[in-house]
Formats: C-alpha cells, structure tokens, sequence
C-alpha cells in the first residue's frame, strides 16, 4: 500500500503560490505592533502563529486516507476553477473507487488548535453559536466539483466569521473567528455533504482538502487581524486621558 498516492497539493500551483505569498507577506509583517498584537489576542506567539500556517500550507500536501466510501468509477486528475481559485483533484489510489480522507493542514491543524482556543478562553457557548452561523453559511455557498470535492468561496468563511466573532464577543473576538472559521467551514462544507461525497467520482475526497482548504487558511490570517483592529483600538482607548474609562 502506498501511501504517497494521498500526497498532492489540493490547490493548482498558481492558487497555492498566492497562499504562500500572503504567508510570506504575513512573516514579514510580523515585526508590526498590529501583527503581534492579532496573534497575542489569539493567544499564540508571533512564532509559534508563523509555525502553525506554515505547517498548514506543509500538511495541505498530506492526506490521511480514512475509508472507500464509493466503488464506482472516479475521474482522475481533475482540475477546476472557482471564485477565483483553481483546485486540482487527485490521481487514481490502488485502494478503488473514492477513497474518504483528511487533510492534514485544512482539518487536523485547525481542529486541533480550535479546541486548545475553546478550552483555554472557555468559548464554548459562544463558540458553537458562531460556528453554526458559519457553518449554516459555508453549507449554503459550497458546491460540488466533480472529480475534486465540495468548494465554497475563500472569503465566505473569513467574511463569516468576522462578524460573528466581533458580535458575540467584542472584547477578544480573534480566538472567537478562528474557531468558527475553521470549524464552521469543514463542518457546512464537508460534513453537512457528506452524503454527496460518494456521488462525486472523485478519487480521494478529503475534509479539509480541495474546495476548503484555502478557506480555511485564509481565515487563520485574515479574521484574527481585521478582528484584532477594534480590539486594539477599544484597547488604545481606554488608555487614552480622553477615553472613556476611570
């Protein structure tokens, strides 16, 4: 069994270039009291935020294959275009027919980090309510790709979150976004599709994978710093002789 059948890249070279782009422009920004402060307010170092979305854009590459869901006949190295992006579906596996998978960057990672961001902020009232509406969201943007999998636009789940973190939790909304962001999205998605999954021909379908993945990594940049900027300057006001505060 080769396992190697499961690594490629879940986006075309041009997209997954513009996510390393952005989280290069991210690496330099970092040095930028606004940067470190977003990912301080998400409670992660500026090098550990660096070390997390490059493990991200690493495990995109990798799927961890979890079960034949369909014996039927798959399209292989399917390519698609969508909202912008350009997702790449993945070669035949000797396992058969579709093959059901998890994306290392697009699903592990971030579940894993969402629940140490639930426990340590105790968002869990809060956090399943934002992720419902995201995930309620995603589920009524994604669609299916033949061949690839289940996509939704990269900026619906970001846009999303972003305002249902700073209406449930204005203080400290950047954990808040992060965890509906990325929950919601391989929650409406992938999972509230799952029953699509096998009908879509596609070798290997993966949570987290094509038609996500991107989405999910741009909200892990996008909404922590657009929702860090109130936060800051709630922060810069209440120090402020002519703020509000005693």
């Amino acid at each position: 069994m080769n396992f190697t059948q499961f690594w490629y890249l879940p986006l075309s070279v041009h997209s997954f270039f513009i996510l390393v782009v952005l989280f290069f422009v991210v690496f330099v920004l970092l040095p930028l009291r606004l940067v470190k402060y977003a990912y301080e307010q998400l409670g992660v170092s500026p090098a550990g935020a660096v070390l997390l979305l490059f493990a991200s854009l690493i495990g995109s590459y990798i799927n961890i294959p979890l079960a034949v869901i369909s014996q039927g006949t798959a399209m292989t190295n399917q390519a698609a275009g969508f909202f912008g992006m350009h997702y790449q579906g993945a070669s035949a596996t000797d396992w058969g027919g579709t093959v059901l998978a998890i994306n290392v960057g697009g699903a592990v990672i971030p579940v894993i980090l969402s629940a140490y961001l639930l426990t340590r902020w105790q968002l869990w009232l809060k956090g399943l309510l934002a992720t419902v509406v995201v995930a309620a969201i995603c589920y009524w943007f994604s669609s299916l790709i033949p061949g690839v999998g289940i996509a939704v636009p990269a900026f619906v789940p970001a846009t999303a979150a972003i305002f249902a973190a700073l209406i449930l939790l204005r203080e400290r909304p950047a954990p808040l976004a992060y965890i509906a962001g990325s929950l919601g999205t391989l929650i409406g998605a992938d999972l509230l599709n799952f029953d699509k999954l096998a009908h879509l021909q596609a070798p290997i379908v993966s949570i987290g994978g094509a038609g996500t993945f991107d989405g999910i990594f741009v909200t892990g940049i996008v909404a922590v710093l657009i929702t860090s900027i109130p936060a800051r300057w709630h922060e810069i006001g209440s120090r402020s002789p002519f703020g509000g505060s005693t």
